[in-house]
């Protein structure tokens, strides 16, 4: 065993790694690529910094391409965001046509590396429509939606669909997300990496030191949510509970952490938004990081007395896990891949209003016993469910099905 895969059974346990290690050996010289649309930002970027590498090191020829587009076309594909997430929005045929141009110049980018691969992961809307592009293709095809697509716009689903139709298996996080399609469809959740510098140990001293920076009280409770500035992510709404929280504990801090996707245009109009709420009042921090602020944001999870994800539509939500791993039980909107991590009452709370989270936060500042038992349990939970190494044996069970023929089902031993 190298030292790479030793230091993850330190984690996860021998056995996880034997069996992926078993899992590969039919995948050994594959080539394999992957597409997205950034190559910082958001939860999609993360997955694949860890994915990519661990494949590699498995002996899996893996390969990382981002898509390249510019001001329009990435304003095209947030309103596909915004829209497949349940916006009611229409998107002008100017916008689609250029969305369509875009991936017909990065097919003929990436043509060579596409056209040598065994199997091609297309991750979300963005690069969806390479496909059309590859008529002849001999290799698979997967695409990978990482949204909250319960409950889409059905006009630019159905257009959408129509590319996505043509792959030879799609990946959804949850039953929820799952689409009717003409191919198989898989369930995979996404994972956190509980070496990476998001996730592993912190001393205090490093803690302390990444809090003063900006100013935050270490005497004094914190509540913290971490997101991109997106209005999906509702950080108006966490300034509210806030407030609510406030009244009853008047020391409470306030940070809101975020930096900005590269794919996603509405982030900076967000965030000024952000910025005027929380304007007059010193205990709110308004942090926007820079895509590498790792350490900086696992010292805030750590250091935080309340963490909050008040989405109100989540494909998955990271941000939940990462603060679980670290013992902290989570406040989160009831919709998409949150609930699939929180146990009501148990790993968290799930909450459906700004007065419903202010109520479940101020019951844990009140009761710290409580407060350790359920981050202790949602710690547990991501161990068991949500590491990479669970994330990397599904990966390798559906490689191996789509590289050997399966269609819908394989049986591990």
């Amino acid at each position: 065993m190298s030292a790479f895969l030793g230091n993850y059974a330190a984690v996860a346990g021998e056995d996880v790694i034997r069996q992926l290690r078993q899992l590969c050996v039919p995948l050994k010289g594959l080539r394999v690529v992957h597409v997205n649309s950034t190559r910082e930002g958001g939860g999609v970027a993360e997955i694949l910094a860890k994915l990519v590498p661990f494949k590699q090191e498995l002996g899996i020829r893996t390969r990382w391409e981002v898509l390249q587009g510019d001001e329009i076309f990435f304003d095209c594909t947030k309103r596909f965001h915004n829209a497949l997430q349940g916006m009611t929005l229409d998107i002008a045929p100017a916008l689609l046509k250029h969305y369509e141009e875009v991936n017909a110049e990065n097919a003929e980018r990436l043509r060579p590396q596409l056209e040598e691969a065994d199997i091609v992961f297309v991750h979300d809307p963005q690069p969806a429509a390479l496909i059309r592009h590859f008529p002849q293709r001999r290799a698979k095809w997967v695409w990978r939606c990482h949204i909250d697509l319960s409950h889409p716009h059905r006009s630019t689903w159905n257009y959408l669909r129509a590319f996505v139709s043509a792959y030879d298996a799609s990946i959804f996080s949850l039953a929820d997300f799952a689409q009717v399609l003409p191919h198989p469809v898989y369930l995979i959740a996404p994972s956190i990496d509980p070496l990476s510098e998001k996730n592993l140990e912190l001393d205090r001293k490093e803690i302390d030191a990444e809090c003063a920076q900006f100013q935050i009280d270490r005497g004094r409770p914190l509540m913290l949510q971490v997101s991109r500035y997106d209005r999906f992510k509702d950080p108006l709404g966490v300034i509210h509970v806030y407030r609510l929280v406030k009244e009853f504990a008047p020391s409470l801090q306030l940070v809101l952490a975020g930096g900005r996707a590269t794919d996603d245009p509405e982030g900076a109009a967000v965030l000024a938004e952000v910025r005027a709420a929380a304007e007059g009042d010193g205990d709110i921090h308004v942090l926007q990081l820079p895509g590498d602020a790792h350490r900086t944001i696992n010292a805030l999870q750590r250091a935080a007395d309340i963490v909050l994800q008040k989405s109100t539509r989540e494909g998955f939500g990271l941000t939940v896990t990462e603060s679980m791993w670290k013992g902290k039980p989570v406040i989160g909107g009831d919709t998409g891949g949150i609930r699939l991590q929180i146990v009501n009452h148990h790993t968290g709370f799930l909450v459906s209003t700004p007065e419903g989270a202010a109520l479940r936060a101020r019951y844990l500042l009140r009761n710290r016993d409580r407060l350790g038992e359920m981050g202790r349990k949602a710690q547990q939970f991501v161990r068991e469910n949500f590491l990479i190494t669970r994330h990397l044996r599904e990966h390798l069970t559906l490689m191996v099905g789509l590289a050997s023929g399966a269609a819908d089902r394989l049986e591990l031993e």
